[in-house]
């Protein structure tokens, strides 16, 4: 080796010059130290990003909740004859299936909100990087563009419920999406869309916002209107037809252009369509059904009470109710004339609504378009004002300004205490002919209740004058004491204790301390039949036969009825010195009227879901069959009174234990329900009820009613209450009139004069559709006719009784001589409505409890004899 080679090998010798480094020694350098910082940064952001992943996919909700989703919709309640009659709803949602919304409805929403929709997983990739340049490149100081596909929107309002702008809301909304395409078809993803999208003007979904905006079903859309709701989710507010016309119809037509791009229109569809005007018509929000209100708000309230007010409200139930919508409105008509009718009688004119300055001839339309109406005023009323001269008004019809003259026997009614003037505001009715009749809210209220006596299916129920001006139900809700309507189930208790109607029970004066109890005639019949009694409703008699049976019987028959909640046992009760409702009262007396079958009214008669299945069912009765034998095999009716006034007596026919040869299988209805009585005794009372109407104090509720029909009437203290309640064969009606706050009606303004003609015009219609039955004699009872001492009459009869015959009572009229304060109710105060109850002042020789046949000398003078029930001695 040379001495050269020797010293280039050791370069720290003498003289040796320094080593240079290797070129790219420094980058490597600075590679390793960017690598490692990268490694790190990386390592860095993957745990952030997993930790920020895992925090985000934990706060995640679960999609398997829109596997069966049902958004909230409409509570439909309908009439008896399948007519919409209300609807319940926090929100107006109309819930669709997929395969029910038309093709050009899912094309529109698809072409411009997610035209990938079908393709993508969830997130639409190249939409969101369309629109990232979109924002960086043309959108400067606005709002970003979306990128959003209908699987995101999904999970954005049906999951997230948030419309907070944020990439933590939109990592979890692509999040979701991609889970819901794992769990969901496309259709069911689109379902939940279509029906849950809200849509502006008060609608969610596309079917609610087709009646919304153009007054039609999803199946009438053209695609021009299809387009149109498609145009909506961009901006309810902004897009909306009726606010803004010419931005929705350009949007509309952006849509038509993103149809034909999509291949779902061809351009000349599209060009076509574009010509077409955009006409939204408004729906009206829908209302009930005319005159239904009372019903349905009393439907609503059990719905509630059942169900709660979210599902009551939401949950899509659809409820079959009982009601005729028919006899619901003349029912309500009727009631409104016999209320105006008894207003008119008893009261004068209250003078005009108000008064107008400067009326003439002409020019007043607009004064009289800035009166509000008062919240009684009928439908058919129309505001008016009185023109100069006093006799002729002016008022607005359809827009239109109508003029006309008053009725003349208006006029002189309002002269007496209110004569008429230019410019006073009144209300009138329009007539025939073009006159007016003036008209005023009466301040008498009223309430009726019409059912199904063997269902107690509600067929229609007034609450009251109007619903509008008070939504208190006076049907259900007010507690009234009945007067004499309650007396049937004191001789009813009677029947059950074998006591028959020609059983004579003492009419004459009674004391028992301070309570001196009369008849409204102030008379005394002496031995009287429970047939008579009942008839011309003698106060003296009932007393004494609830003292003979007690007072427990009577209240334990009334309680049971469903009459009262409860009952003092003491003896004005048994005159009604009680409180019930209208409704209650009817279905007692339905009870009564179907051979003493307890009956529980009920205004639904069943209830759905949305998909059909029966959640509840009105109860009571089950449908089967039974075997009917051939009609020459069947026995003779037995009904009926004889016509030769002997005894006929009824044969009982035993069910054949096999079916006679020849016999068919018809249906049969067996009834479950407990009984209050025998039908042997309902029918006794059902006989005495038919004479109250016949020649009894209901004679005035029977005119022109050529069916058989029972019923009684009733009276309370002081006229504060009138009453009649009566049925046929399978239909009962009761009518209540009175104040809110008790006052009197007027002398002799009882039961039979001032509710018995509004009965009378209500069953007319109501049994007008119906066959004409008779009340059916049941086995066991013996029909007869004999004298009552004051008329003939035609009674039933068990099987141990004597027509026409009475029996001592373990001693005649026992039960009363032994009464003390406790069963008169004068050791406690019943109610404060009873607190004067027959304060009569001692009479000269009144009698006690005995068998005296005459009114005692002294007796105070008579009033004018009555067709009413009225007496004294607690309530009437």
């Amino acid at each position: 080796m040379t001495r050269r080679s020797l010293r280039s090998r050791n370069p720290q010798g003498p003289g040796a010059t320094p080593p240079r480094p290797p070129r790219f020694r420094r980058y490597r350098q600075s590679l390793a130290i960017i690598a490692g910082v990268g490694l790190v940064g990386v390592a860095g952001a993957g745990v952030l990003g997993w930790t920020t992943y895992a925090k985000l996919v934990a706060d995640l909700p679960s999609v398997d909740s829109l596997r069966a989703y049902q958004p909230p919709t409409v509570s439909r309640i309908y009439a008896a004859d399948d007519r919409l009659m209300a609807e319940l709803a926090n929100e107006r949602r109309i819930f669709v299936p997929i395969n029910a919304i038309p093709e050009r409805v899912k094309n529109a929403f698809i072409a411009t909100e997610d035209h990938n929709f079908y393709t993508h997983g969830g997130v639409d990739f190249m939409a969101i990087g369309r629109a990232g340049l979109t924002d960086i490149f043309a959108r400067h100081g606005r709002r970003p563009l979306g990128a959003s596909t209908i699987t995101q929107q999904v999970a954005k309002v049906m999951l997230l419920n948030s419309n907070v702008v944020s990439l933590d809301r939109k990592i979890k909304e692509a999040l979701l999406a991609i889970k819901m395409e794992q769990v969901l078809s496309k259709d069911k993803i689109l379902e939940i869309y279509l029906n849950g999208i809200y849509l502006g003007n008060g609608a969610y979904g596309v079917a609610a916002a087709a009646q919304s905006y153009f007054n039609k079903p999803l199946d009438q859309l053209d695609d021009a209107e299809a387009a149109s709701l498609a145009a909506l989710p961009k901006s309810p507010t902004n897009y909306n037809p009726f606010l803004h016309p010419q931005a929705a119809m350009g949007r509309r037509n952006l849509v038509l252009d993103l149809m034909v791009e999509a291949g779902v229109l061809t351009r000349e569809q599209a060009d076509q369509e574009k010509q077409e005007p955009l006409v939204p018509q408004q729906k009206q929000r829908f209302g009930p059904l005319p005159d239904s209100e009372w019903f349905g708000e009393e439907v609503r309230r059990q719905l509630i009470a059942q169900y709660g007010q979210d599902r009551a409200a939401q949950g899509g139930l659809e409820v079959h109710t009982s009601l005729d919508q028919n006899l619901q409105t003349t029912e309500t008509r009727l009631l409104h004339e016999g209320l105006m009718n008894y207003d008119r009688a008893h009261s004068g004119w209250r003078g005009p609504l108000r008064t107008l300055s400067d009326i003439q001839d002409d020019s007043w339309e607009s004064a009289l378009d800035h009166v509000t109406p008062p919240g009684g005023m009928l439908r058919e009323w129309r505001l008016a004002v009185v023109l100069p001269g006093g006799t002729h008004v002016g008022w607005i019809e359809e827009g239109s300004p109508r003029k006309g003259a008053l009725l003349a026997t208006d006029i002189g009614w309002a002269r007496r205490a209110h004569p008429l003037r230019a410019g006073d505001v009144i209300m009138i009715e329009p007539q025939e002919g073009g006159s007016a009749a003036l008209r005023q809210i009466p301040q008498v209220e009223g309430a009726a209740v019409t059912l199904d006596v063997h269902t107690g299916r509600v067929l229609a129920m007034v609450g009251g004058w109007s619903f509008h001006e008070s939504q208190f139900n006076r049907a259900t809700q007010a507690l009234r004491q009945p007067g004499s309507s309650f007396k049937p189930f004191v001789y009813l208790a009677a029947m059950e204790q074998g006591i028959s109607p020609s059983e004579r029970f003492d009419d004459s004066p009674i004391s028992y301390g301070d309570w001196h109890p009369q008849n409204y005639e102030h008379d005394n019949w002496g031995p009287t039949t429970l047939h008579d009694a009942l008839r011309e409703s003698r106060n003296l008699v009932t007393i004494r036969v609830a003292a003979h049976l007690g007072m427990k019987a009577v209240a334990d028959t009334a309680i049971r009825a469903g009459l009262v909640a409860q009952m003092p046992h003491v003896l004005p009760a048994a005159l009604g010195a009680v409180e019930t409702t209208v409704m209650r009262e009817a279905a007692a007396y339905a009870t009564i009227a179907n051979g003493g079958h307890i009956v529980t009214p009920t205004l639904v008669d069943d209830i759905q879901d949305r998909s059909g299945s029966v959640l509840w069912q009105a109860g009571g009765l089950k449908l089967g069959t039974a075997m009917q034998a051939p009609p020459s095999e069947q026995p003779a009716p037995t009904d009926g009174a004889p016509t030769d006034g002997t005894t006929a007596p009824a044969v009982p026919v035993p069910a054949p234990a096999m079916p006679v040869p020849g016999s068919v299988s018809v249906p049969s209805l067996t009834d479950t329900r407990p009984t209050l009585a025998s039908e042997q005794s309902t029918f006794q009372i059902v006989k005495m009820m038919q004479d109250v109407i016949a020649r009894g104090t209901g004679r005035m509720a029977g005119v022109g009613i050529d069916r058989p029909i029972a019923g009684k009437t009733g009276t309370s203290q002081d006229f504060h209450d009138a009453w009649f309640a009566g049925f046929s064969p399978d239909i009962v009606t009761v009518v209540w009139v009175g104040f809110d706050t008790p006052q009197t009606l007027g002398r002799n303004s009882d039961g039979g004069r001032i509710a018995g003609p509004i009965w009378n015009k209500i069953m007319k219609v109501a049994l007008a559709s119906r066959p004409k039955l008779d009340f059916r004699v049941p086995d066991g009872i013996t029909l007869a006719s004999y004298d009552t001492g004051r008329i003939s009459a035609v009674d039933g009869f068990k099987t141990d009784q004597v027509p026409g015959a009475s029996v001592e009572l373990h001693g005649f009229g026992a039960g009363t001589e032994a009464l003390t304060a406790a069963d008169t109710g004068a050791d406690s105060v019943i109610s404060d409505s009873e607190s004067g109850m027959a304060q009569m002042p001692d009479q000269p020789g009144g009698g006690t409890a005995g068998t005296g046949s005459s009114a005692a000398p002294g007796q105070v003078q008579k009033p004018a004899p009555s067709d009413g029930d009225i007496g004294v001695g607690g309530l009437y």
